[in-house]
């Protein structure tokens, strides 16, 4: 009996299944995020200007008005915008696996289609900043660190590092193959974020490197006055979608077009 299509999205899981790669799987999305950017340098020297453009605005503004809620504002704001960018930079990967040629129109167009899901996925990162700030100033004043008083630095530095990094764990979770997934697939972000965060929990010591591999390249390109970023985040948003098509099977969901 043949109860519909409304019936078959019912059936489908809330979690979207994954594999299991082997721990070297980091180096070979790396190698395949590079040779995309090899087969389209023009559209990847676009993000990448954009996005060293406004990573110079973001810290020119921050250091001329010297105030950190400024900071944190503006963050948030590129918070918004990333995803976008993220999506757009997707699109030329998925285009080349497809054996199409990747055209900026095209990720304008994938990027308005799954703009409202973005959306949602920015206000998730935007609300883990916002308490991540808090809890540091909760940390300031639980543990202030005294001029010449060792013991309390260290205390202060160790605590801010642990809480610091719980934070940054579960932005990396949500955020390492939710994006990828809503821009290959119609799917709803709350079930990209739950299925993203379930897959690196199966694979802690694979992602646990993809995360190490990030924070190197990214700190690289932040050193070079962020000129580095033009290359290496459109380098890593590729890698991303090569990571995405390799350990989650999305093969239940319908493909945009």
């Amino acid at each position: 009996m043949d109860r519909g299509p409304g019936h078959e999205a019912d059936a489908r899981p809330f979690v979207v299944p994954c594999s299991h790669p082997p721990w070297s799987a980091p180096l070979r999305w790396l190698r395949l995020g590079w040779n995309d950017l090899r087969r389209a340098p023009r559209l990847s020297a676009l993000f990448g200007s954009v996005i060293v453009v406004a990573s110079m605005l973001i810290s020119a503004l921050a250091w001329t008005l010297g105030r950190f809620a400024l900071l944190a504002t503006l963050l948030s704001g590129f918070v918004f915008i990333a995803p976008l960018i993220a999506v757009g930079l997707y699109c030329v990967s998925r285009a080349l696996e497809r054996g199409d040629n990747p055209r900026l129109a095209d990720s304008f167009v994938l990027a308005r289609r799954v703009a409202g899901q973005a959306a949602v996925f920015a206000l998730a990162q935007g609300i883990i900043i916002l308490v991540w700030s808090r809890a540091g100033m909760v940390i300031t004043a639980l543990w202030p660190a005294m001029d010449g008083d060792t013991t309390a630095l260290l205390e202060y530095l160790a605590i801010g590092s642990a809480v610091g990094g719980v934070f940054a764990a579960l932005t990396f979770a949500v955020g390492a193959f939710s994006l990828p997934m809503i821009a290959d697939r119609d799917v709803d972000m709350i079930t990209a974020a739950v299925s993203s965060v379930h897959a690196v929990l199966r694979n802690l010591p694979v992602m646990a490197l993809w995360a190490f591999l990030i924070i190197v390249l990214t700190a690289l390109g932040i050193a070079t006055a962020f000129v580095g970023l033009g290359l290496v985040m459109p380098w890593l948003a590729y890698s991303a979608w090569h990571a995405y098509r390799e350990v989650i099977d999305a093969s239940g969901w319908p493909r945009l077009d």
